[in-house]
């Protein structure tokens, strides 16, 4: 008997609820005339307004507005034509030629110059599918959307009304006064001006383009992170890396692993694992295993250091590499604490880190000279406190090298490889010819330790 009851109750909770959905039907609340046409419309009613009036319908707090309707009232269904005007709540509306609505179902089809307005968003299509049980409006044929300043298009799209979002897929253009963007993939939220990127993309600045295949952008701010093949054109810097951030305002991007920084004025190359750029300043920072290489039409050269900065334009470039500096190129390689190139003046300037008086206390000269700045020419080898190379500007080859203090060369000796020569002095002055150290001159307290062969 107990088992009985809950059935019975059962049936009534279910009988009860479709009962009540039924009840959910659609109304008249006005027309101008009525017709029937059982030939053409089987079992409908027409609908007819005048010059004053418009065929009135309304379902569950919607109501729709048309010069004409065919209404199917035993399903529940309707099809309006002409000036089609649907209301819903204080901020929906929806404009079109033509519409069709299942009640049953809370499904629309619309057709023909259809504008969708939601608060301050306008989406105009040729056809819109609305899910009002979703809350959700979808387009297949092409789309366009106004927000505030920003302007969308898009072949395919979903917009979601209860989070105030588009979903944008297939040939995608965004067009706003500070940048414009065109992408295969995106969501898009509404009023924010929020993009999130799901498949290529390009964003073109004034001064600045993106690429990416994921990433963010805020339209507001005029920032965002980039992922999968990011590169980022700023001025004629090309950046690369498996992510980056970049805030137009500013004028600053930072890159993270992978990273490489290309100036297609310079030819210089700067790689490494993480990177900022200032492009106000028109310099760069790189640390975590960096290497710059800068090629020229007759050579290239090779820097690395815990980190590298480059500094100013075409004209006025500065170089820096600081700890654990080694470079190299044709016919030449050294090693320093520092490095500093000023490509303006042609001057590169090798150093060691500054000696406090303890340590020049304690240390040997032998010991100094071994943490001085080296270069190597495949013959010679040079120290010092410091090597300035000077380079030929106008043939962009080196001319000359000076050693300013504590001077040191060891040459492997001529006859038998197994002999080092070696000088040392204050001060040692060397001039490049065809790539290569020549004419040395050692000056004041000049020593030389040189081996001696007879005939024997």
């Amino acid at each position: 008997m107990f088992k009985l009851k809950i059935i019975s109750l059962i049936i009534f909770i279910f009988s009860y609820q479709y009962l009540f959905a039924q009840e959910k039907k659609i109304e008249i609340i006005s027309a101008s005339s009525l017709d029937k046409d059982e030939l053409v419309y089987p079992d409908a009613n027409i609908l007819k307004g005048s010059i004053n009036e418009q065929v009135h319908l309304r379902h569950d707090e919607m109501d729709i507005f048309s010069n004409n309707a065919i209404f199917f009232q035993k399903k529940n269904k309707f099809i309006a034509v002409g000036d089609v005007l649907l209301k819903q709540g204080d901020s929906l509306e929806l404009k079109c030629d033509s519409l069709n609505y299942n009640g049953n179902i809370k499904k629309i089809f619309s057709y023909g110059k259809v504008s969708l307005i939601n608060n301050v968003t306008k989406l105009k299509s040729n056809e819109l599918f609305y899910d009002r049980d979703k809350n959700i409006a979808s387009f297949f044929s092409g789309g366009n959307i106004i927000d505030s300043l920003t302007t969308i298009q898009s072949e395919k799209g979903d917009y979601l009304l209860d989070i105030d979002k588009y979903k944008f897929r297939n040939d995608i253009i965004i067009t706003n006064p500070d940048y414009t963007i065109e992408s295969e993939s995106l969501d898009y939220v509404i009023g924010q001006e929020k993009t999130y990127f799901l498949d290529s993309t390009k964003i073109i600045g004034d001064s600045y383009e993106i690429t990416c295949k994921k990433g963010f952008y805020n339209g507001k701010l005029l920032k965002g992170y980039f992922l999968d093949n990011a590169k980022v054109l700023m001025k004629n810097r090309i950046i690369k890396g498996d992510s980056i951030f970049f805030d137009d305002k500013i004028k600053y991007a930072s890159a993270t692993k992978q990273i490489s920084i290309f100036d297609r004025n310079e030819k210089l190359r700067i790689l490494g694992e993480f990177a900022e750029i200032f492009e106000e300043k028109d310099s760069a920072i790189v640390t975590l295993n960096p290497m710059a290489i800068n090629t020229t039409e007759t050579d290239s050269l090779f820097i690395s250091a815990d980190t590298l900065y480059s500094v100013g334009n075409r004209k006025n470039r500065i170089i820096k590499g600081l700890n654990n500096v080694k470079f190299f190129k044709k016919n030449l390689s050294g090693k320093s604490d520092y490095i500093f190139i000023d490509e303006n003046k042609g001057l590169t300037r090798l150093m060691r880190k500054e000696l406090g008086d303890r340590a020049l206390q304690i240390m040997s000269q032998e010991q100094i000279n071994q943490i001085n700045p080296i270069i190597w020419d495949g013959y010679n080898q040079i120290s010092g406190d410091e090597i300035i190379l000077k380079e030929n500007i106008k043939e962009n080859k080196l001319d000359s090298l000076i050693v300013t203090n504590n001077g040191f060369i060891i040459e492997k000796d001529t006859i038998d490889n197994s002999n080092y020569n070696q000088i040392k002095g204050i001060k040692i002055f060397g001039k490049f010819i065809k790539g290569k150290i020549r004419n040395l001159k050692v000056d004041q307290n000049a020593e030389i330790i040189y081996h001696m062969y007879n005939d024997e």
